[in-house]
């Protein structure tokens, strides 16, 4: 059995791989592939009308915000977001966390003015900023929930009174949230949702129309809102594939049953990199991801010797980001608890041949 600890695109479980198997021969025994079937059909309108009331209900959506599933995956919102939100002659403020925050603010500096309110750059992100201040003037604010890289996460929301946009591309459907609490939510599907292709927006409907700026119709929310998000040819089979792993979420008890198994997962690794001395975790304590482990070793030579048992214990994409370096153990919804337990005894396994040396 192969344990995969990759950051992305996701393990899924193995029951929606099957299925969607499935469905590339047959859909819903029409005779025809999910790859083939016209978008416009009704079998297909049936798939995105369940997707959309799935995440309504999986994450409490109020009724008064608006579901898509796009394309271009969070980077392309990192450009839709201020075309759509920021002002002209406004300004927005952004909190630098990590690569995909920094991307973020540059590319909303292409449209119009930001302010990055606090960073955590000079620790090379490991940790996440705190005691800042939001201006009070700015069209949003934005933030990163999860770090992939870093291995930070912000659990609680930063109090403000401006429209919060929050980009949950790595932690989305891992925990409770209150969605009413943000103004826009947008999350590339490749970590915990489905398979890359397909990028789920959530937005309040009263936050858009404001900026008086002519957007281009294909990154115009309304547009996108008004076709159902059919504006384009969809990502067909990565909406299909999201709705088998929404379906299975729903059937595991929902998201605060994933929560608790997400918090027992994580605890069972930081536990053994606390204990283990061979090992170091990179991010501050208080601020460590559920989703994204990064430890180092203390003794940085012995890396590639602790890899090759890895990969002798079927332990697969655990090497860690160029940036931060050492390891990487993603452990998303879909990973179980036995796979982080595999990866604790390798490294209890590591501890114990090097002790006897």
């Amino acid at each position: 059995m192969k344990h995969n600890f990759g950051a992305g695109p996701c393990i899924l479980p193995q029951e929606v791989f099957k299925e969607a198997s499935n469905a590339v021969l047959n859909f819903n025994d029409t005779g025809l592939s999910i790859l083939e079937i016209s978008h416009r059909s009704k079998e297909f309108e049936e798939v995105i009308a369940e997707a959309e009331r799935l995440v309504r209900e999986l994450l409490r959506v109020p009724q008064n915000y608006s579901i898509l599933f796009l394309q271009g995956g969070a980077s392309q919102q990192f450009a839709m977001v201020p075309m759509n939100l920021l002002k002209e002659g406004g300004k927005a403020a952004y909190l630098d966390t990590g690569v995909w925050a920094s991307k973020a603010a540059k590319e909303a500096s292409k449209i119009g003015k930001i302010e990055i309110v606090a960073s955590s750059s000079d620790s090379n992100y490991n940790y996440i900023p705190k005691n800042f201040e939001i201006p009070s003037d700015v069209d949003y604010f934005h933030y990163t929930s999860n770090n992939t890289i870093y291995g930070t996460e912000v659990f609680d929301k930063p109090k403000t009174n401006v429209p919060t946009v929050v980009d949950m591309s790595s932690d989305i459907f891992s925990r409770d949230i209150d969605v009413s609490e943000y103004d826009l939510i947008y999350a590339g599907a490749q970590k915990n949702m489905g398979p890359a292709g397909v990028t789920l927006v959530i937005v309040k409907d009263e936050i858009l129309g404001k900026t008086s700026r002519i957007i281009p119709s294909i990154f115009d929310y309304h547009a996108h809102i008004k076709a159902a998000s059919m504006y384009n040819t969809p990502p067909t089979f990565a909406i299909y594939t999201s709705l088998l792993n929404l379906r299975w979420l729903k059937a595991k008890g929902g998201i605060t049953v994933m929560e608790q198994e997400n918090i027992i997962k994580a605890r069972a690794l930081y536990d053994e990199i606390d204990r283990n001395p061979f090992f170091k975790g990179t991010a501050a304590k208080e601020d460590r991801s559920r989703m994204n482990v990064t430890f180092v070793m203390e003794t940085p030579e012995l890396e590639a010797e602790f890899l090759a048992l890895s990969k002798e214990r079927n332990l697969i994409g655990i090497k860690g980001h160029r940036s931060v370096g050492g390891f990487r153990a993603s452990i998303y919804n879909a990973l179980t608890l036995s796979s982080v337990n595999a990866l604790v005894d390798a490294m209890k396994e590591f501890e114990d041949s090097k002790n006897k040396a």
